[in-house]
């Protein structure tokens, strides 16, 4: 006979999984780079599968390290798709597991063979074990930031740019109006440069027991070959990956004890994570964790299917604070921000929403990733705390507007164009003239209410007088801990600072912290309630920012993002 209690029990997948008899070795490989966040459409979810996201990495490690089944953590290193704040976010998760007796073992088959070793040598710094293929290369060889600037060449096509800002240190354009470093684009940068170079060596002096002095030096002679990197205390040994394998899981395993299991940080971390709850109004008390990555623009958050660029929407970023003062069991918001910023009505709209939660007696405290300037800055300014890491890139409190004169490189070939209009100001934004002296006067009013709003409300919010924000502003982007220094940070670290810091306005309770709103996936597809509903927002275009000069912007590479947009800073090498 059948039996049909057997055939209707559910089917479980944990025998699909590892056997659940031996000890837990977490395997983190971060060569095939780290994504913010997941996209929020199905398609984008399921071609994504397989992609790891950064706070699963943070949360599965921290998780790993209270585990009395997790025996030890073995990474590859690699950092490819991760900037100085989000690798010390990353080194302080391996402290913690660390701290709770467990070993964690950093490898790599070179860090950097062409140089740029310096950011994963600084991560692996982190760990209690580092190890480097015999044929490796230690590419610690100092940071370096640099600029490209194309005027040179714009000059020879006769395409120039019209550029205005507030104020010395806004260079977010200067590629394009200049052909080096300003005093003030060269005093910056230079300053971020010290500053992150500050930190390696302070990270790796304190790892490999050196003075600073020595650690110095050591940059001054890199990069190294494997056998030098060992001589020198850089590395612990030399061996191929088989051997690292063999070697940890030995240790783990023991004497006569059970064969310990491998599994990656994500799916470990995703199989221990209770399922979904409601989305709204059901659940236990918890802090709700709102994200917000990219540039900022009005209308809906935008995510590339194939896990591209974010756009940051004001209406979605806004609609989640109102939702979560809609919640009752939301008692806590941490504000997740990485971002160059973009326009300055989306993200005084941001921070409208922050600012009416708080008010709702809802805490509210940023937590900045590798970049939270500009606009970026902006929206965190409604918090009741703001949390960075001394490696984050912020401030930029400043304004810049530009556009191209495409004039003479149009006549150049021929092209004319003619129009017909009202207005003395109707063609303004055109890009075959540059600006008259009554439209730069315009300009001018324009550059100098957005900019004396914007410190205004950083005075206000950081308890500081206009003249003091001044100081620290006219576009200047800071490191973290330069930032801390002058007031515009309260406090170092990352999101579990934040978290530690909103629970303690709570009282003290040690609430767990959800991302927020959960979605369903038919969101998309359902009539919406009203503007009130998360999922109302429609998408719009990326550039909306730039106004009537929007299509220009995307042809001729302008930040995308809008007036509120810090200069991208390269790559730190």
């Amino acid at each position: 006979m059948v039996d049909l209690a057997k055939i209707t029990q559910p089917l479980s997948l944990d025998r699909f999984g590892p056997r659940r008899d031996g000890p837990l070795v977490l395997e983190l490989d971060l060569t095939e780079g780290v994504a913010d966040e997941a996209p929020g459409d199905p398609i984008g979810q399921l071609v994504n599968r397989r992609r790891q996201h950064y706070l699963d990495v943070v949360e599965g490690i921290r998780r790993g390290a209270r585990d009395p089944e997790v025996a030890a953590l073995l990474v590859r290193v690699d950092t490819r798709s991760l900037g100085f704040a989000k690798v010390q976010e990353l080194r302080t998760c391996i402290a913690d597991f660390r701290a709770a007796g467990k070993p964690a073992l950093a490898w790599a088959d070179s860090f950097g063979e062409a140089g740029d070793g310096n950011l994963p040598y600084y991560l692996a710094c982190a760990f209690s074990e580092i190890v480097m293929a015999p044929t490796g290369v230690l590419g610690l060889t100092g940071l370096q930031l640099k600029s490209t600037f194309v005027k040179g060449a714009l000059d020879k096509l006769g395409l120039g740019y019209e550029v205005g800002k507030r104020y010395e240190y806004k260079n977010a354009l200067n590629g394009v109006t200049e052909t080096g470093f300003t005093d003030a684009h060269r005093e910056a940068t230079g300053r971020i440069v010290d500053s992150l170079g500050d930190q390696l060596v302070e990270g790796v002096a304190a790892a490999r027991s050196l003075s600073a002095d020595e650690v110095r030096a050591l940059v001054s002679q890199g990069p190294f070959v494997g056998a030098e990197a060992v001589e020198r205390g850089l590395v612990d040994r030399l061996a191929y990956r088989d051997e690292v394998y063999a070697d940890l899981l030995s240790r783990a395993r023991g004497e006569d004890g059970p064969e310990p299991r491998l599994t990656f940080v994500t799916r470990y971390h995703r199989r221990n994570t209770p399922g979904p709850r409601p989305r709204v109004g059901g659940g236990a008390d918890h802090i709700a964790l709102i994200t917000a990555t990219g540039t900022i623009s009005l209308g809906r958050t935008r995510r590339s299917p194939l896990g591209g660029g974010t756009v940051m929407g004001s209406d979605t970023v806004s609609a989640a604070f109102r939702a979560a003062r809609r919640d009752p069991h939301v008692k806590a918001v941490v504000f997740r921000v990485d971002s160059r910023g973009g326009s300055p009505t989306a993200s005084d709209a941001i921070r409208r929403e922050a600012e009416l939660t708080r008010e709702a007696g809802i805490p509210v405290v940023t937590t900045m990733g590798d970049i939270a300037g500009s606009g970026g800055y902006y929206v965190t300014l409604a918090s009741d705390a703001i949390v960075a890491q001394p490696g984050t890139l912020t401030g930029s409190i400043g304004v810049i507007v530009g556009k191209p004169v495409l004039g003479p490189l149009l006549e150049r070939y021929g092209i004319t164009s003619d129009a017909v209009s009202v207005g003395e100001h109707a063609g303004m934004f055109d890009t075959d003239r540059p600006f008259s002296e009554s439209e730069w006067e315009r300009v001018n009013a324009l550059l100098d209410r957005v900019y004396e709003d914007f410190t205004g409300k950083v005075a206000a919010a950081r308890g500081m007088s206009r003249e003091e924000v001044h100081e620290v502003a006219r576009g200047r982007v800071w490191t973290g801990r330069d930032a801390a220094d002058r007031g515009l940070v309260d406090a170092l670290g990352g999101l579990e600072t934040a978290v530690r810091i909103a629970r303690e306005k709570v009282g003290g309770r040690a609430l767990p912290l959800r991302p927020f709103p959960r979605r369903h996936p038919l969101d998309r597809l359902r009539p919406h309630e009203s503007s009130e509903d998360p999922a109302a927002a429609q998408p719009q275009s990326a550039l909306d920012a730039w106004g009537p000069l929007r299509h220009d912007a995307a042809v001729l590479g302008l930040p995308e993002a809008g007036p509120l947009t810090m200069p991208d800073p390269g790559r730190v090498r």
